[in-house]
């Protein structure tokens, strides 16, 4: 892919994989790749546009005009599709419920696929922390380190609702099954693939979990200063 050195991590929703890839790139002096923004933001534009997400026809004719930029320093995070800075707006509860309909379509996933690896290729920094849903086996399956982050159905609810507030803290847990449920017929995002490091965060809080993967990419042979 390119000589920048590639952690990448898959996890469930509320395994806590955003801000632990995060901080543990910052630990690193890595760069940061959250894959699960383009989805997000690609179901921000074809909204924008007009267009309906449930018709995969109208989405992949729309691919073309896609025209996406990320932040990847943990410092200076950012989301735009063309002129527009969409960072708040891919987070809206209407784009969030329209995102795993995209994501199911076999064309969408092979270009965003694809902008991933061309984002990863030019990274500025000498490595990069990539996190998402099947980033270990078809992002970037040659990456020196991979891991698949992951806790208990309940820890994971938990968090989630513990970012949240009032009627959507309460509905937190009703929505990460459905996230769970729409994802994995897409990817098997809970079970290992061969050569993958299972890291359970279930009995482990935010700084052991960042400290865990640090350690984990700071043992790897390929690894250097």
């Amino acid at each position: 892919m390119s000589s920048v050195f590639v952690v990448a991590i898959d996890g469930p929703a509320g395994s806590g994989k955003s801000s632990v890839s995060k901080a543990a790139a910052r630990g690193l002096g890595f760069a940061y790749l959250d894959t699960g923004a383009a989805y997000r933001a690609l179901a921000w534009y074809v909204a924008d546009a007009g267009l309906d997400g449930e018709d995969s026809a109208a989405v992949i004719a729309a691919l073309p005009g896609f025209d996406y930029a990320i932040g990847t320093d943990p410092d200076e995070y950012f989301v735009r599709v063309g002129e527009s800075d969409v960072t708040a707006a891919i987070r809206d509860p209407r784009i969030s419920g329209g995102v795993s309909a995209i994501a199911r379509v076999p064309e969408v996933r092979a270009f965003i696929n694809k902008l991933f690896r061309s984002i990863i290729a030019a990274s500025p920094k000498p490595g990069i922390v990539v996190e998402g849903r099947d980033i270990t086996t078809v992002v970037a399956p040659d990456a020196p380190v991979r891991i698949l982050l992951t806790a208990s159905e309940e820890v994971r609810a938990a968090r989630r609702s513990a970012e949240l507030s009032g009627d959507a803290a309460k509905s937190a847990a009703e929505a990460l099954h459905r996230r769970d449920r729409a994802d994995s017929a897409v990817v098997d995002f809970l079970t290992a693939a061969e050569g993958v490091s299972t890291l359970d965060t279930t009995h482990l809080d935010f700084p052991a979990t960042v400290a865990a993967v640090i350690k984990l990419v700071e043992s790897s042979p390929e690894f250097s200063r």
